[in-house]
């Protein structure tokens, strides 16, 4: 077996092998993919559950609702700024000791909400924690990194599988308990679990070098050049960014719907509706072994045409009644798992480009994806005021056509050229010890030779590529112009016989 520092030259054309893990058991197994896939359950639903017990703060702290939704709003705004300023960082620390330090900050973070004495300290408790709470976005692209290509697409499935359990379950967590023990109870809890997965990480994690030295302000702007020089990751973006707008605007509508005269319900249905989306959690493991089979693309196409084709079975929810909410159960399964299965495709597209700058590529990607989100809410709202659900299904399938003639318009496979800044690249210490290529290229395919023409072959001396073992002959159109002096030079002063 070969060293890393001694591998066989590469031939010409052939994609740069990955970064290997360093350190004493890099490999993960399936046990550690499930507590990586737990620890994002968490980390994700961390942002989610307040949204449950919004009108228990309220009651609580003795301020009007939309003032206690105040504590909601600064989770989702920490949780942005720490995807853009935290997350780049996962290419340049170790990631153990990173991620148990984030899950312990989280949880302080939780327990200093759940211990507010006031509305003020709440929001500022809350805001810090959504800054911490990024374990999902760096646990991605570690995971990618920590287990052979092969695997990579299911892997990053089953971590997806527990960023969507701990979305959807994490409202229903913390409206049960908030209801029996006050809505202090699920930031307590939440921050006991999570000091325990600090804690669990840090003895567990593998240990494995950073890829990347580079300070941290070049890391941030890292994430910006990297959307100017890499067309597989805007183009990874502009999908996810359209069919989450479109997501967005249809669950950001559905409540209105649900609560207004076609139906009549209170706002716990759209709430038992997301349930319903709990079937996504079986589905994202199946497109991530679908993509390591097929690759990307083909599921992309898949999941485009599942989004397009979910706007038109949400259309009949406008009518009510029974008919209405069987097609808005069938129709938001449907986006929800066309969004969430695409989301692994591209995933598995934007990790596969450059190794030693995954989470800077997924720093971009998720934040793409959630000014995406924040647009079609915004763009939903305005739809349903005009044009009523009709307009909202409309906007869902004009958004994923977008994304759809992007896709059908880019050839499947295209790949640029090897030398520019969207090949797959080696990190800087690997680069440093990468032997030099031998200067021959193989040929891609031998034309067939003459039998005659073999023979000759199979007579001539061997050649290597300083012409040693030619005859003069042959040589004579290898040689500079200093050797063919020197060969006339010869042949000048050469007595005749």
């Amino acid at each position: 077996m070969t060293s890393a520092t001694h591998r066989r030259p590469a031939r010409a054309g052939t994609p740069a092998p990955e970064p290997a893990p360093t350190g004493r058991g890099s490999e993960i197994g399936r046990r550690m993919v499930l507590t990586l896939a737990l620890t994002c359950a968490v980390a994700v639903g961390t942002v989610y559950f307040p949204q449950s017990i919004s009108p228990l703060i309220a009651a609580g702290l003795h301020v009007p609702p939309d003032a206690a939704a105040l504590a909601v709003t600064a989770v989702q705004a920490g949780y942005t700024a720490g995807i853009f300023l935290l997350v780049p960082l996962g290419d340049r620390l170790p990631p153990r000791p990173f991620l148990a330090t984030l899950l312990a900050l989280t949880g302080l973070s939780l327990l200093a909400a759940g211990c507010a004495p006031a509305l003020p300290a709440l929001i500022v408790a809350g805001a810090l924690t959504g800054v911490t709470t990024v374990a999902a976005p760096i646990i991605a692209p570690l995971a990618a990194g920590l287990v052979p290509a092969d695997r990579r697409g299911a892997v990053t499935g089953t971590l997806l599988s527990g960023s969507i359990g701990g979305m959807l379950l994490a409202r229903t967590f913390s409206g049960t308990l908030g209801e029996r023990l006050g809505w202090r109870a699920p930031y307590l809890v939440a921050a006991a679990v999570t000091l325990i997965l600090a804690a669990v990480l840090a003895l567990t994690l593998p240990a494995t070098a950073p890829a990347a030295r580079r300070p941290y302000p070049a890391l941030i702007a890292e994430s910006l050049r990297l959307l100017r020089t890499e067309p597989d990751l805007r183009r990874s973006c502009l999908y996810q960014a359209c069919v989450f707008a479109g997501f967005s605007a249809v669950w950001t509508c559905l409540a209105l719907l649900l609560t207004g005269p076609a139906y009549g319900l209170d706002a716990q249905a759209a709430g038992m509706l997301a349930l319903v989306g709990g079937a996504t959690m079986l589905c994202t493991p199946i497109a991530g072994r679908l993509v390591d089979r097929r690759g990307p693309g083909p599921v992309n196409l898949i999941c485009l045409l599942g989004a397009l084709t979910a706007a038109g079975v949400l259309l009949p929810g406008a009518s009510g009644g029974a008919p209405g909410l069987a097609a808005l159960t069938a129709g938001t399964l449907l986006l929800d798992v066309a969004m969430q299965s695409g989301m692994v495709a591209n995933q598995a597209r934007i990790f596969a480009l450059r190794p030693d700058a995954r989470s800077r590529l997924n720093t971009a990607y998720m934040t793409c994806a959630y000014l995406g989100g924040s647009a079609g809410s915004w763009l939903g709202t305005r739809a349903y005021e005009h044009a009523g659900w009709p307009g909202v299904c409309a906007l869902a399938a004009a958004l994923t056509a977008l994304a759809l003639a992007r896709h059908v318009l880019t050839p499947p496979g295209r790949r640029p050229p090897r030398g520019t800044d969207t090949g797959d690249r080696l990190t800087e210490e690997q680069s440093a010890n990468r032997p030099r290529k031998d200067r021959h290229v193989a040929p891609a395919m031998a034309l067939p030779q003459p039998p005659r023409q073999k023979e000759r072959d199979a007579t001539r001396p061997a050649a290597d590529s300083t012409g040693a073992g030619l005859v003069p002959a042959q040589t004579a159109g290898r040689r500079g112009p200093a050797g063919r002096a020197r060969g006339c030079a010869g042949r000048a002063t050469k007595p005749s016989t």
